[in-house]
């Protein structure tokens, strides 16, 4: 279509066709190697609201500059902000109390310390979530990984292993758990079929207000 840029197709042995739309403003279409040009054209064309509307988001979307980790920036853990604070003597190289404590002569590895900070508590977190959502809907999975992923919030593998991003430790906690009962009820069905919305809205009956936040503020959540 001459008003959607497709910045690439992605052929592979996947059954269907996905579209994705960048933080650059531009489609990516993943389809099947034996898809044809002219059948890529007509999902374009079915889904061509929502991909002008995405488009239009990443346009207007205000990019967040990466953290410069100094005292006084703001970094977000489950849904609130809290101030950073370079410390002289602390025996911990980073802490959480109200408030991030770096101790001082750390501040070139700031990054890669929070990060790591940032997965610990997303794997504890996000692990007793799953845990009480399968316990709650009887859904059975088998590993659970957490990942530096900067595009996916979540995925399942065809074997029931689930993966989030550590980076769902900083949206709060109702978010964490969408994408949580998500990535679960992928194991039912790996898809987006209207059977995988109906599992989902029978557990979470209020997840588009989540889904909507993630979509609104997903930018924020970054170093």
């Amino acid at each position: 279509m001459k008003d959607i840029k497709i910045e690439q197709i992605i052929r592979s042995s996947r059954k269907t066709i996905a579209l994705e739309v960048t933080d650059r403003a531009t489609l990516i279409v993943k389809a099947p190697y034996l898809v044809s040009n002219k059948t890529i054209d007509e999902v374009i064309q079915r889904h061509s609201e929502w991909i002008k509307k995405r488009i239009s988001n990443a346009k207007t979307t205000k990019k967040v500059s990466e953290k410069e980790f100094v005292s006084g920036e703001s970094f977000l853990y489950l849904g609130r902000t809290y101030k950073l604070f370079l410390v002289k003597e602390q025996k911990e190289v980073l802490k959480f109390d109200n408030g991030f404590y770096l101790r001082g002569d750390q501040k070139p590895f700031a990054r890669d310390i929070f990060i790591l900070w940032y997965k610990n508590a997303a794997r504890s977190l996000i692990l007793e979530r799953v845990s009480y959502y399968s316990t709650l809907t009887g859904i059975k999975y088998n590993n659970v990984k957490i990942t530096s992923a900067m595009k996916r919030w979540g995925s399942c593998s065809q074997k029931g292993n689930l993966s989030f991003t550590y980076r769902l430790i900083m949206a709060p906690l109702p978010v964490v758990d969408y994408v949580v009962v998500h990535e679960l009820c992928h194991i039912l069905e790996h898809n987006h079929s209207r059977a995988f919305w109906e599992h989902l809205r029978v557990i979470l009956p209020d997840y588009k207000e989540h889904r909507k936040w993630l979509r609104e503020n997903g930018q924020l959540l970054y170093l």
